[in-house]
C-alpha cells in the first residue's frame, strides 16, 4: 500500500486549549472519506494540562539510586551499548544531572511504576521534550475514547468517514507477527508490557520498531497497517523543538529546565498527519 501523508501545522498546544476545535478546524478542508487522522498523544495530554512540575517534587532514596547509578552506570556503559543506543546519547547518560534526574525518576515510579521507570527515557510515556520548564507530560489514561471522540467530532463536522489514531513516539517492536510495546496502549494486537524489557530486547535484537499507535477509532484497520501508519505520520510529524530535552535546550542555548511557552510558541509544531491511501477515492 502507498500512502499521501500531509503534516498539519497548527498552534503550539498549551492547557486548556480546545484540541477537538483546533483538529476540525485544521483538517475539514483537506479530508476525504477513508482519510486517517494521526494525532500527536504529547500534544492532546499537554492542551489536557496533563502535566506535572518536577521541580516541585522530593526524590526518594530508590529515584536518586536510579538517577545517579542506574542511568549514569548501568545505561551509560552497558545498557546502552547492548540497545545499541547512540553514542551522543550515552555520553549524555553519563552526565545525567543527579538532582533533576531523581525527580524525574520519582515521576516515573509514581506514575507508571518501577519497571517502566528502570528504562532511561520516556518511561512509560512520560516525556520532557517540547514541553517548558521542569515540566513532564503525562501519558493519556483513556486514548481510545478520546480517539473515539474526535471521530464523531469530525464525522459531525465534516460530513466524511475517517479514522482517527492517536500516536505516541515510543517503539513497538514485532516479530513474526508478534507486536511489544514498553508503554500501555489500548489498540488491540499491541503487547504492551510495563518496563524496559521489550525495550532492551527489541534493541538488542534490531527487530522492525515504529510508532506506537495508543487509541484507533472510526474506520476499521488492521494491526500491521496502523502501525506502518503510525510511523509515516511519526517522521512526517518530526520533533518540534527538539527529540529530546537536550536538544530542546541546545536550540534555544538554555538550560534544560529554562525552556519557556514562548520559546516553544516560536517553533513549526505539526502534531496532526493526515494519511491517505493511494488508492482512496
Amino acid at each position: 500500500m502507498e500512502y499521501e501523508v500531509t503534516p498539519v501545522s497548527t498552534k503550539y498546544w498549551r492547557p486548556g486549549d480546545n484540541y477537538i476545535d483546533i483538529t476540525i478546524n485544521s483538517v475539514k478542508d483537506q479530508l476525504k472519506d477513508g482519510d486517517i487522522v494521526t494525532i500527536s498523544e504529547k500534544a492532546i495530554s499537554v492542551a489536557q494540562g496533563n502535566l506535572v512540575d518536577e521541580s516541585k517534587i522530593k526524590p526518594s532514596p530508590l529515584a536518586k539510586f536510579l538517577a545517579r547509578y542506574w542511568k549514569k552506570y548501568v545505561w551509560g556503559y552497558f545498557l546502552g551499548y547492548l540497545c545499541h543506543v547512540k553514542p551522543v546519547m550515552i555520553r549524555r547518560f553519563r552526565i545525567y544531572p543527579p538532582e533533576e534526574g531523581a525527580a524525574h525518576k520519582q515521576v516515573a515510579l509514581d506514575k507508571v511504576g518501577f519497571l517502566c521507570a528502570l528504562k532511561y527515557g520516556s518511561e512509560g510515556g512520560i516525556d520532557g521534550s517540547n514541553v517548558p520548564y521542569a515540566f513532564v507530560v503525562l501519558p493519556l489514561s483513556n486514548p481510545q475514547e478520546i480517539a473515539e471522540k474526535i471521530t464523531k467530532k469530525i464525522e459531525k463536522a465534516t460530513g466524511k468517514e475517517v479514522t482517527v489514531m492517536i500516536v505516541d513516539t515510543d517503539e513497538t517492536y514485532s516479530i513474526c507477527g508478534l507486536h511489544l510495546a514498553s508503554r500501555s496502549t489500548q489498540v488491540k494486537g499491541i503487547h504492551s508490557f510495563s518496563g524496559f524489557l521489550p525495550y532492551v530486547f527489541g534493541r538488542f535484537f534490531r527487530l522492525k520498531q515504529r510508532a506506537t499507535p495508543i487509541g484507533i477509532a472510526g474506520i476499521g484497520i488492521d494491526i500491521e497497517e496502523a502501525l506502518e501508519i503510525a510511523e509515516l505520520s511519526h517522521h512526517a510529524r518530526e520533533h518540534g523543538a527538539g527529540r529530546t530535552v537536550w536538544d530542546m535546550a541546545e536550540r534555544f542555548g538554555v538550560g534544560l529546565t529554562e525552556v519557556t511557552w514562548e520559546m516553544l510558541e516560536s517553533v513549526e509544531h505539526r502534531p496532526i498527519v493526515i494519511v491517505r491511501r493511494r488508492n482512496s477515492t
